[in-house]
């Protein structure tokens, strides 16, 4: 990296608390179609989001600031200098890591948002798996007439991709927190379980801390049959990921590899690899079945493969 890492430090650091945005305004007022395309797109049934006294979802936040593709007048030039520099120093990559979000009060169909963006922070030379680089944190803080709402925090991480090892591609482990443990505890001993709300008694998928139904926060499982059919799927191109091809059906390490939207015969949907057939042979409809994999002495998946007719 040019320059020196402790120079690049001290040069990325000056960027720190300068604006990224200033008086942006949302594209859109907050409206219910998009809540509408969200809740379905999410899965989210909460009757607080419907209807004529209708608030939006808390996490579609970030949603009502996206500039789109014709970008906001109010950006500023400072990111774009910032993340100029660290292209030039040989971080070319970006990954988003993580985002953080404060909610102070409900948006409703009808309220106009403006928000101001900040660069809050850009950490020191951080080494990663993924390669060098630089985290960078930005906020933006948005309000309804001049009311604050909410905060979003947005993570990325600008890096000089690591070379490639030659050693067997490691798959992924799973993020476990104490609200989905339960699920992957089932998955180390072959059984996929499906949360049941113990008020309601509504099945939901993935795990949460809450059902979407009712609001009841107790629950227990019940032990899925394994039965489904591929409600959904896309099929990886790019990157690609020998651990998810090292299959029955792999074209080639690193080749496409297809990711589907598993209706299961409980009727919750959860994603999974689609195995058994080529990519290519992947449909809408076609009937699969839980298998638990071993990709490694300390990781059990679960993936489904098509079953013949």
């Amino acid at each position: 990296m040019g320059g020196g890492p402790d120079e690049l430090g001290a040069r990325l650091k000056a960027y720190e608390g300068r604006p990224a945005a200033v008086t942006g305004v949302g594209k859109d007022p907050v409206n219910a179609p998009m809540i509408r395309h969200w809740c379905e797109a999410m899965g989210d049934t909460n009757p607080a989001y419907t209807g004529p006294d209708a608030i939006a979802p808390p996490t579609m936040l970030q949603a009502w600031t996206m500039s789109g593709l014709g970008g906001h007048q109010s950006r500023t030039g400072a990111y774009d200098e910032l993340l100029g520099l660290l292209d030039a120093s040989g971080c070319t990559s970006v990954v988003a890591t993580d985002c953080e979000q404060e909610y102070l009060r409900p948006l409703r169909p009808g309220d106009e948002v403006t928000f101001d963006t900040v660069i809050e922070s850009v950490s020191g030379r951080k080494t990663t798996k993924l390669g060098t680089g630089y985290f960078v944190t930005t906020r933006t803080d948005v309000r309804v007439d001049g009311e604050p709402v909410g905060t979003h925090r947005f993570r990325i991480l600008k890096y000089a991709p690591a070379r490639r090892s030659t050693a067997k591609a490691r798959r992924p482990r799973p993020v476990v927190n104490r609200d989905n443990a339960g699920f992957w505890e089932g998955v180390a001993e072959h059984r996929l379980l499906i949360q049941r709300c113990a008020h309601c008694g509504a099945l939901r998928h993935p795990w949460l801390p809450g059902c979407n139904a009712c609001g009841c926060p107790d629950w227990d499982t019940v032990e899925a049959t394994g039965e489904g059919t591929v409600y959904s799927y896309v099929v990886m191109h790019h990157p690609p990921f020998p651990a998810f091809t090292e299959s029955d059906h792999a074209a080639d390490a690193g080749g496409p590899y297809a990711v589907g939207l598993i209706e299961l015969a409980e009727g919750v949907r959860m994603v999974s690899n689609v195995v058994g057939v080529p990519y290519d042979k992947v449909r809408i409809g076609l009937p699969v079945r839980v298998e638990f994999q071993t990709p490694d002495e300390e990781l059990t998946v679960p993936v489904f493969r098509v079953v013949e007719r």
